[in-house]
């Protein structure tokens, strides 16, 4: 039997994450579904160390660190998070509930759908290079996921954007925290002497380049070596046609996304520029009961802010009441003077200081003294 719910999220990045937050502020649990074997999405698969600087009231944390910040909000919601699965087939019932099943099996009968999938099914491009893909998951990698294997290795980093530049920095400095993972050799490999980097990213590049901390050539890989079946060397064309071999370990790559939809192309939703229309107001799809939030979805003014999908967040979860609670009616309430969302969110001093990011049990007594 499938397992019946109000809501089913597609997607644990971040704007998934706090679509738990906003739908249980009106009581209602969700089932979040996820490819990935973690939650995070993007931000723990791609740049789980990289900074981030524009969540409000947070002035830097990481990608990690603002998934397990998000994880601690929500936790008082008892969410369902079944991961290393997609969604397959969506099927609306007589109903008007829609049953949906996954590529494992699991199947819901739900109220609504909430689609916070990001980018969709996310795939990194790859170095077009025959024979290369063999490496792919050993010595040769489209994302960092432990900056600590890379110490003391020869490295390759091919790519002109933020991604490619950042971690060339990160390998050349080490890491700040007392964990070094300052590589042996750094050599950045792009295919021209431009790049759609930060501005400052990139002088902190060419200063380094000039104190000899690292190298950069302008060139395309057109081949490799290998010995012992291990990748030795590649072979790099520069712009005066001369193929020159660059010794390696290992070979990361930073040529960006390309975006797939995956099965949602075939939900019957409206689409443009594989992304969903939405409207502004609800931000429900083209098909009632079916909203998105966050990357997926496109409008006019569309802003792909991690911000911004907080904010679509709560205007889906508040649309989406009328098809969970069609008898109900739904008032906005404030989580700084209501004691019924106090309730809602387990506001008493055992809860709040189990989490690991609570202050002090003496701050909690001043909070509540106020109140």
């Amino acid at each position: 039997m499938p397992i019946e719910t109000d809501a089913v999220i597609v997607g644990a990045g971040p704007v998934g994450l706090f679509q738990v937050f906003e739908l249980g502020l009106l009581e209602v649990k969700a089932h979040v579904i996820d490819s990935l074997a973690h939650p995070g999405g993007q931000c723990v698969e791609l740049y789980p160390d990289k900074p981030i600087y524009d969540i409000p009231a947070v002035p830097v944390c990481t990608g990690q660190e603002l998934t397990d910040s998000l994880l601690t909000q929500i936790a008082p919601f008892g969410a369902t998070f079944h991961y290393g699965q997609e969604v397959a087939t969506v099927e609306r019932q007589a109903d008007e509930r829609f049953l949906v099943e996954t590529s494992t099996g699991t199947r819901f009968l739900t109220k609504t759908i909430f689609i916070a999938a990001g980018v969709g099914a996310f795939q990194p491009r790859t170095l077009k290079v025959d024979g290369l893909e063999k490496f792919e998951g050993g010595q040769l990698t489209y994302h960092v996921k432990n900056p600590a294997d890379y110490a003391g290795k020869n490295i390759v980093i091919v790519g002109g954007g933020d991604s490619a530049l950042d971690w060339a920095l990160n390998f050349c400095a080490g890491n700040a925290d007392g964990n070094p993972h300052k590589a042996e050799s750094v050599i950045l490999i792009h295919r021209r002497d431009g790049f759609k980097a930060a501005p400052a990213t990139v002088a902190k590049m060419r200063a380094l380049c000039e104190a000899l901390e690292m190298q950069f050539l302008v060139g395309q890989v057109t081949g490799f070596e290998e010995a012992d079946g291990r990748l030795s060397d590649l072979k790099v064309t520069g712009a005066d046609g001369i193929t020159r071999l660059v010794p390696l370990d290992l070979l990361l790559v930073f040529f960006g996304l390309s975006p797939k939809l995956g099965p949602i192309a075939n939900w019957g939703l409206d689409i443009e520029r594989k992304q969903l229309k939405v409207d502004t107001e609800k931000f429900s799809t083209s098909v009632p009961g079916i909203f998105a939030v966050g990357d997926i979805n496109i409008y006019p003014g569309k802003k792909k802010l991690i911000l911004c999908g907080f904010h679509e967040c709560a205007l889906a979860a508040f649309g989406a009441m009328p098809f969970i609670f069609p008898e109900k009616r739904v008032l906005l309430q404030y989580t700084t003077t209501s004691p019924k969302l106090h309730k809602v969110l387990g506001w008493n001093h055992r809860c709040l200081n189990s989490s690991p990011h609570a202050p002090p049990h003496s701050d909690y007594s001043k909070i509540w003294a106020r109140l």
